[in-house]
């Protein structure tokens, strides 16, 4: 279903994680790894989330120093760079938790580029970019943070630390050992870059020039405080921003079919009813949703939906609020990447983000009172390196650097039990949830009248 058209806001194709997946079983030695090297006690995904730009946050712009770059339109995925008996194994994480091996890759140390660099885990995005000219596709990793690097967990280092060791430690022996032997670039799934980042006040130049000039489709801002350390979850100091009009949120979409005249089965041959689901807690089959809102599908819309086959029943979808003609959400496509839609919490934010949503125009207009209060902290010296230190790493700052692991250690071969999954809380849902009917969950045949249900 198209979604409202922008200039700013383009979407992409969305690329297949390259790689071959790793059974659970075998998967939970190294997501019990990572949570050790990340000084965790839950093998849950480590990545941070961002949270939606608010009206308020202007002033923390000014209070802060932060990065701000384009968010780009891909994939998130974590990189696990880990040695093996062989050398090294390359893994990627996407947001399941789930683990893909992936060959080919060669990552040297930095201070002997014989040596393989020990293990590390990176945060990036994969993007796939087109070649305007010639229409080639090229599959890219953008690497845009770490947590732990060369073995050492420096997630309690601020960001410009963090990407000083990321060009130092990975970029600079990696790209080096490309140059010297070219030819190992062709045996590589896809290029891995460092992402671009300016600093926040010359956000011109990333909305004039970096975003015009992408070969892989935008979705807005995001900010990143430059003092702050890596924070597992949801972080207050990583902003994400749209135009008001391009906030939007992830539901699991519900069709509700009406009953049929005189009968207690639903009238598969009706338009649904199109409920929009918000997460309230809890993985997997434990997962929890309540009812929202009602999502208004229009009968052209709804003649589209059921052309194109596709089950749109009990799929997370990613919504928009159009103000105009009609108020109401809008489909733009579904988000099959995430296992759950937005956390409720999240969605609440998200829904304050639209309504005390900052435009571009205003944006732009704060750049030099931002400016000016960087270059006054600058001026005035350091006070506190690290104002928002990571609470996952605050008891484990003095041990920071991990001893060596065994290479009989590999992953293939450890036996070891997971650590409980930490759910957060259900909260009290914003409107209950829906009443039981015959007809309030979709059943019977797997398609009726040309519509995979």
């Amino acid at each position: 279903m198209p979604g409202p058209s922008s200039q700013s806001k383009t979407h992409s194709s969305i690329p297949d994680i390259p790689g071959d997946l790793i059974p659970d079983d075998r998967a939970e030695w190294l997501r019990q790894r990572v949570a050790e090297l990340c000084h965790s006690t839950s093998p849950r995904f480590p990545g941070s989330q961002p949270v939606s730009f608010r009206r308020g946050d202007l002033e923390k712009l000014e209070n802060d120093d932060f990065w701000v770059c384009e968010k780009s339109d891909g994939i998130r995925v974590l990189v696990f760079i880990l040695p093996s008996g062989s050398g090294q194994d390359t893994f990627l994480i996407d947001r399941h938790n789930k683990y893909r091996i992936v060959q080919g890759f060669v990552f040297p140390h930095h201070t002997d580029p014989r040596r393989p660099l020990r293990a590390s885990i990176l945060d990036g995005e994969l993007v796939l970019d087109t070649d305007r000219r010639t229409g080639k596709e090229t599959l890219r990793l953008l690497i845009f943070d770490c947590l732990v690097i060369d073995q050492e967990n420096v997630m309690a280092k601020s960001l410009t630390s963090r990407t000083g060791r990321l060009k130092e430690y990975l970029f600079k022996p990696y790209d080096k050992m490309l140059a010297e032997f070219p030819q190992m670039a062709e045996s590589q799934p896809f290029e891995i870059r460092l992402k671009k980042m300016q600093l926040s006040y010359y956000v011109d130049q990333v909305l004039e020039i970096d975003i015009p000039n992408l070969q892989h489709g935008n979705d807005g801002l995001i900010y990143t405080c430059a003092s702050s350390g890596y924070v597992m979850g949801t972080d207050q100091n990583i902003m994400k921003w749209k135009p008001p009009s391009e906030n939007s949120i992830d539901f699991k979409l519900s069709l509700r079919f009406p009953p049929l005249p005189n009968s207690s089965k639903p009238d598969f041959c009706a338009k649904p009813v199109f409920v929009l689901l918000v997460w309230t807690g809890g993985k997997g089959a434990k997962a929890t949703y309540n009812f929202f809102d009602l999502m208004h599908v229009t009968d052209e819309e709804w003649e589209e939906m059921k052309a194109s086959g596709e089950q749109f029943d009990d799929r997370i979808i990613e919504v928009v609020w159009v103000p105009t003609p009609i108020p109401r959400w809008k489909m733009m496509r579904f988000r099959d990447d995430k296992p759950d839609g937005n956390y409720v919490d999240i969605v609440e934010s998200i829904c304050k983000s639209i309504s005390e949503g900052v435009e571009k125009e205003e944006l732009l207009s704060r750049s030099q009172s931002i400016k000016a209060a960087w270059k006054e902290r600058a001026a005035r010296g350091p006070t506190n390196p690290h104002p928002h230190p990571n609470p996952q790493s605050s008891q484990s700052s003095q041990r920071a650097t991990l001893p060596p692991t065994s290479s009989s250690s590999s992953y293939q071969y450890a036996q070891t039990s997971a650590a409980p999954l930490r759910r957060p809380p259900a909260p009290v849902p914003l409107y209950g949830p829906l009443a039981e009917s015959p007809w309030s969950r979709v059943s019977g045949p797997v398609k009726v009248n040309g519509l995979i249900r």
